[in-house]
């Protein structure tokens, strides 16, 4: 059966609230049920029809094509199945999910994977700023899951990360895993200003030397026989990180942040020479 395919006709102006479209609440409907079924652009309520072209029977897998980034909250809550973004997805990507797995081929927006619990999220592009982390006045961001960003990242990755890990391949912003709980950050690319900032647990592993504050201590050089186990786990994704030329277990750690629990650890890979 193939997949039930969404096709956007045009560009609204208004953003677009398209959490109604996750796979648990499509299942078992009919084309003239979902067509039906209204979604919030800006001020109004339109028909899935009047917005997309749809075919395809499968629930279960879902696509959306000529995506672009004001589809918001695409993939909320998702439970089970898998979502296929063609395009660019916005804010709120993943949001809340407990399982299944979603991939966009483009960029997604703010928040992408905010409070995410398990399941697998991808996104090709670059994302913005509280990837994993927490909604506004919330104290617990990403659960579980695992999340890979072949591009950038934004500001505030992890932010109050409490379990799973994020896997950026490009450059990271600034505060990266500030006020970490647990879970693990890897960052091939660079990191910004205020690295773990007010982290209390978890890891951040980096391949590029980093900024860092006064309140992380140099604990010096360690050869850590947990990263190849860790890498390992990493074999099966379409990834960078799932090349062993990448792989290192020797790595120069900083504790911190003392201003904090101070019980994190950032990771930096060792040159050939340390």
């Amino acid at each position: 059966m193939s997949a039930l395919t969404f096709t956007l006709k045009y560009r609204p102006d208004q953003r677009v609230d398209m959490s109604p479209l996750v796979c648990q609440r499509l299942a078992g409907k009919e084309h003239p049920e979902i067509a039906a079924i209204e979604l919030q652009c800006g001020k109004r309520k339109l028909p899935v029809d009047e917005l997309f072209t749809l075919s395809g029977f499968d629930s279960s897998q879902i696509v959306i094509k000529n995506s672009f980034d004001k589809l918001d909250f695409i993939g909320k809550e998702l439970d089970g199945g898998n979502i296929t973004v063609a395009g660019d997805a916005g804010a709120y990507l993943g949001m809340g999910m407990t399982s299944g797995i979603i991939k966009v081929s483009g960029d997604a927006g703010l928040y992408a994977g905010c409070e995410l619990k398990k399941g697998y999220l991808e996104v090709s592009g670059n994302v913005g700023d509280f990837l994993g982390g927490a909604l506004p006045g919330n104290k617990i961001g990403m659960k579980g899951g695992l999340i890979l960003v072949k591009g950038n990242a934004g500001e505030r990755v992890g932010d109050h990360l409490r379990r799973g890990v994020i896997l950026i391949e490009g450059n990271a912003g600034d505060y990266c895993g500030s006020r970490m709980i647990a879970g693990t950050i890897a960052v091939m690319g660079q990191t910004g200003r205020f690295l773990g900032y007010a982290m209390r647990r978890g890891t951040l592993l980096l391949w590029q030397t980093p900024q860092l504050s006064a309140t992380f201590n140099d604990c010096g050089h360690h050869t850590l026989a947990f990263l190849p186990m860790l890498f390992n786990s990493f074999k099966s994704l379409d990834s960078r990180f799932a090349d062993s030329a990448t792989a290192f277990n020797r790595v120069r750690r900083f504790a911190g942040d003392m201003a904090e629990l101070g019980r994190g650890e950032i990771l930096v890979k060792c040159t050939s020479s340390s």
